[in-house]
């Protein structure tokens, strides 16, 4: 397997189970307290006295900001431009009309 991407340094991500969960805990938890807030209001505080829940936990994401920043501006070739995709095209194509001219 390639070892392009992989630098000593940089410490593996955690598994994307993990990840999923501990966004599906926080989006839980965020739905709770919104529901509480919506009580609270429905019983007569002010909207302004209430504290609103923010989201404390982010994922991480999968590119830096900085190369994200620099990146920004360059274009990059669509992947149905490629010649990968176009001879994919042409053979799925070509199997469909086998098939419709074997059909008949």
């Amino acid at each position: 397997m390639s070892q392009r991407h992989r630098s000593p340094e940089a410490a593996p991500p955690p598994p994307k189970m993990d990840l999923r969960a501990h966004a599906h805990n926080e989006r839980h938890r965020i739905n709770s307290e919104l529901q509480a807030v919506a009580a609270q209001v429905s019983a007569g505080y002010e909207p302004e006295d209430v504290h609103e829940p923010g989201r404390a936990w982010v994922p991480l994401h999968h590119h830096d900001a900085e190369k994200a920043k620099a990146h920004s501006g360059k274009t990059s070739t669509k992947h149905w431009k490629m010649k990968m995709w176009k001879r994919r095209t042409s053979v799925r194509q070509a199997k469909a009309q086998a098939i419709r001219l074997a059909g008949e």
